[in-house]
């Protein structure tokens, strides 16, 4: 035979159409997208009481709209809560833009002495206040919480992180706290997120 190791790489009956398949995706891919959203209204921005707390999605890529590479989220901080508490390898950005509070971030350094994949934070909390108008940056794989400074009023944010990660098979997300407002299996109605919404003397 030409080839001395032929015995070795013809061996295996297995077929497929891969190469075949992905140029027939990326044929149809617009007319797939032409019936993605471009615009979603408020209606279709599903709410969640999650272990990080309120959000409300803004977009996502269970959602069917055109944005390829980000997840965007608004969260609300009840008067005097926080968030729950997490680590990403994702860095994130946040817009504040209502209220007033602060970030409580830990920075983590990678320990692999033990054979495992382990992130061990560093013990250092630094502290970030911040308003509305603000934006926020956390930095990769790094441990983060948001604090609502104002006793009366609900404080509302818009986070923004990249897919790539996730889809790279990196998407390190640890919850470590979480919100207090948050319960397994609760059922957010128009009241219940209006309770979450109103300043803290309206709330009865």
């Amino acid at each position: 035979m030409p080839f001395q190791e032929w015995e070795a790489w013809a061996a295996g009956k297995a077929q497929a159409a891969f190469y075949a398949e992905t140029l027939a995706d990326a044929a149809e891919r617009p007319q797939r997208d032409a019936q993605r959203k471009k615009i979603i209204t408020p209606e279709e921005m599903p709410w969640e009481m999650s272990p990080h707390g309120l959000i409300k999605h803004l977009v996502n890529e269970k959602m069917n709209a055109r944005v390829e590479t980000v997840d965007i989220y608004m969260q609300i901080i009840p008067p005097g809560s926080r968030s729950g508490k997490h680590r990403q390898l994702a860095e994130e950005t946040l817009y504040v833009l209502e209220g007033r509070g602060y970030d409580i971030h830990v920075d983590c350094d990678l320990d692999l002495s033990t054979g495992k994949y382990l992130w061990v934070p560093t013990g250092e909390e630094k502290r970030f206040e911040w308003e509305a108008g603000d934006m926020i940056y956390v930095p990769p794989n790094t441990i983060s919480q948001h604090f609502n400074a104002d006793p009366s009023r609900p404080a509302r944010l818009v986070s923004a992180t990249n897919r790539i990660y996730k889809h790279s098979g990196l998407n390190d997300l640890q919850q470590l706290e979480n919100a207090p407002e948050y319960e397994p299996g609760i059922q957010l109605d128009d009241e219940l997120v209006r309770k979450y919404l109103r300043p803290k003397a309206e709330v009865g």
